[in-house]
């Protein structure tokens, strides 16, 4: 073998290596300019993956299944919040009782109430069933507003614009990208907005379990006949049920459930009056993206839209 091919053979290795290096390097930089996000909610997520794009890495603590006012501090969300640059949540004390404990055993002040790091989406909207006050004779009554905002598509499109915003504090350099996924997001939703309220004026009005979806009804302007729940959060009793049954007779309509909620009350009212019910999905499933959401506000409006 000649010299020159020696030579030759180091070089090209050398410039193999230096690629190499690069590539790391790039990586390595790209890794560290990502948002780390810890999203209560699986809608909470979508919406984070929707505006932050390729800039964010999030993981979601609450399952789509499961009733978020009712979890409990789990060491796998402390440690999705102690790696955090960011922690969304729904807010309005949703998530009371666990958020607060999880973000104690974190430890990682970044993302505590008060600073850049912590993001509500219900403190960036108008919140229906504002009471100023806590008065357990009520229910499970949040003084600060009912927090289910993420089942009104246009509040979320305005959360969207707001997390944009933060986005941008932590991430300067991606601000016109954040910004342009808000504004994306905004105008899917105006796009589906005629269909909904097509469909909507169909209805003849519905009983829900919870004040949850009643966001979306108030949307939409779709009636709401009453409750299956006598006061927020309190278990529906066989009196209460009598009466809602008393107060719906010569009334048409159909009830409404999250997946997680149970039908003991919907089947009494089916019983008794012939209505439908439907036990549909509040949160789209882990990493759904936008679409999912539409999809789960679809199957709300078809249900609400078939009395």
């Amino acid at each position: 073998m000649s010299s020159s091919t020696t030579r030759k053979g180091r070089l090209i290795a050398a410039l193999v290596a230096t690629a190499t290096a690069l590539l790391g390097l790039t990586a390595t930089n790209a890794a560290a300019d990502t948002i780390k996000v810890a999203a209560s909610t699986t809608n909470m997520g979508m919406l984070v993956r929707e505006i932050g794009g390729e800039h964010v890495e999030t993981t979601t603590m609450a399952p789509p299944d499961r009733d978020a006012h009712y979890l409990e501090a789990r060491p796998s969300m402390m440690a999705a919040m102690r790696g955090a640059d960011l922690l969304v949540a729904v807010g309005a004390e949703l998530e009371e009782g666990w958020v607060p404990a999880a973000l104690r055993g974190a430890n990682n002040p970044e993302i505590m109430p008060g600073r850049t790091g912590y993001f509500e989406a219900a403190a960036q909207v108008e919140l229906i069933g504002q009471t100023g006050h806590a008065d357990r004779g009520r229910g499970d009554v949040h003084p600060a507003g009912n927090p289910h905002v993420y089942l009104d598509p246009v509040r979320m499109a305005e959360v969207g614009h707001a997390l944009a915003d933060r986005l941008s504090e932590l991430r300067p350099a991606h601000s016109d990208t954040f910004h342009s996924n808000a504004e994306a997001f905004e105008e899917r939703v105006k796009e589906r907005m005629p269909e909904w309220e097509e469909k909507a004026a169909q209805s003849s009005g519905v009983v829900l379990f919870h004040e949850n979806i009643d966001y979306l009804m108030e949307r939409l302007d779709i009636q709401i006949h009453g409750f299956i729940e006598p006061l927020p959060g309190i278990p529906p009793t066989a009196r209460h049920l009598r009466q809602l049954v008393r107060d719906l007779e010569g009334k048409e309509g159909v009830t409404i459930f999250a997946d997680f909620e149970p039908s003991r009350g919907a089947e009494f009212i089916k019983d008794q009056l012939g209505w439908d019910y439907y036990s549909l999905p509040t949160h789209v499933q882990f990493d759904g993206d936008a679409e999912d959401y539409f999809e789960v506000i679809d199957a709300l409006v078809e249900a609400a839209a078939s009395s």
